[in-house]
């Protein structure tokens, strides 16, 4: 194993790899988490919660994703506003909470996923996620090089549709990209039949 103690964020969300997150920091546990980081170019770890919520204390999912700091200001109310980047998945091995609350995991990292193209039967996943991103980005979708990378379209896919956090969380957790892509497929069709379903009501 290649352990690692990494500080971490506990929210009702999760991040993906490559995907952007945006928060905003008031509890003092987490504003000095993201000094330190920013001291020593250092990314923190996110992890969606299972039990309790955002401030006090959580019971948090076994597998999260690194954030990278790309940009932070100071917003108008005063809180720190921050954007970032999610880049390695990781495994909890251990959980320990410092006394001022921010909680520090012994982790294990998770294998990076290489590009892969998509394969036959996953075709629907990229003209899904094109669709999505025209809608969002216009005709600059059409310069999108990744949408042929499995990997990344599962990913964006997962951010992107309107899932509970429990099937996110699942995708995340998932090591196989043609596991994850099939798995998406299945919630992409759940998705169509409750519209479906709700369109005759």
């Amino acid at each position: 194993m290649d352990l690692r103690e990494l500080p971490l964020f506990p929210l009702n969300t999760v991040l993906f790899p490559g995907g952007p997150l945006r928060l905003r920091i008031f509890e003092a546990r987490y504003l000095d988490m993201v000094r330190d980081c920013m001291k020593t170019d250092s990314d923190f770890g996110v992890v969606a919660i299972r039990h309790g919520g955002e401030v006090g204390p959580a019971d948090v999912h076994p597998v999260g994703t690194t954030a990278e700091i790309v940009d932070w200001a100071q917003e108008p109310d005063g809180l720190l506003g921050l954007a970032v980047a999610g880049r390695r998945r990781f495994r909890i091995e251990a959980l320990a909470q410092q006394p001022d609350g921010l909680y520090l995991g012994r982790v294990d990292w998770l294998a990076p996923e290489t590009a892969v193209p998509l394969g036959p039967d996953d075709h629907w996943a990229g003209e899904l996620l094109r669709g999505i991103l025209v809608e969002a980005m216009g005709n600059e979708a059409e310069s999108v090089s990744e949408l042929e990378d499995a990997a990344w379209v599962g990913w964006r896919l997962a951010e992107l549709l309107p899932l509970e956090l429990s099937d996110r969380q699942a995708l995340l957790e998932l090591d196989d990209v043609g596991g994850r892509l099939a798995h998406l497929h299945m919630l992409v069709k759940r998705l169509e039949l409750a519209r479906q379903t709700g369109a005759r009501n």
